[in-house]
């Protein structure tokens, strides 16, 4: 690794969400684990549906979460993915995701990890333009920024339900350099 990489040794929890979206994901695995980072994912149920487990294990070299209540690990995980996360990182960040992080819902194991956390949270959402631009997700969007929470897109161009609008997953190399910004 090159002196002065921000991103060496860091510890970087990876909330996996469900929307088509999720397809990037292994990309900015890969490119975050060329920088030295240490990648560790939490794979929502929806988010299983777009991305499997196995390549997120394959290619992360960790362990993939999903479960709140794992029987196989003694640890409360959602305390300790919080504790050794430098930054935690939502990609795709869904409306649905958003919400229950604006009202503090913990009903899931990346919603508990991102409260009980301390280090910087980034949310990237993704999701078609009329969901985005819609006041709910607008009003969402404004408290969890109010809660510290930085919001990393979303991008302008073709959507994968056909239209054309904001709502597209931002470029990798621009999370990317906001993972380095928090870091930083």
């Amino acid at each position: 690794m090159k002196p002065g990489n921000v991103l060496n040794e860091k510890e970087i929890i990876l909330g996996i969400c469900g929307g088509i979206a999720a397809y990037k994901i292994p990309s900015l695995i890969r490119t975050l684990k060329s920088f030295g980072a240490n990648v560790s994912c939490i794979l929502t149920a929806n988010g299983s549906k777009f991305v499997t487990p196995l390549t997120l294990q394959t290619l992360s070299a960790n362990k993939v979460y999903e479960d709140m209540f794992d029987r196989e690990i003694w640890d409360i995980e959602h305390i300790s993915l919080a504790k050794k996360a430098d930054v935690i990182v939502v990609a795709p960040a869904t409306a649905d995701k958003i919400s229950a992080l604006s009202s503090g819902r913990a009903d899931d194991l990346l919603s508990s990890v991102i409260l009980a956390a301390k280090a910087p949270v980034l949310l990237c959402p993704s999701m078609n333009e009329n969901m985005w631009l819609h006041k709910a997700t607008q009003d969402n969007v404004k408290r969890v920024k109010s809660f510290g929470y930085q919001i990393v897109g979303p991008g302008k161009g073709a959507l994968a339900c056909g239209d054309e609008g904001v709502g597209r997953l931002a470029d990798l190399g621009d999370i990317i350099s906001s993972i380095k910004k928090a870091l930083a």
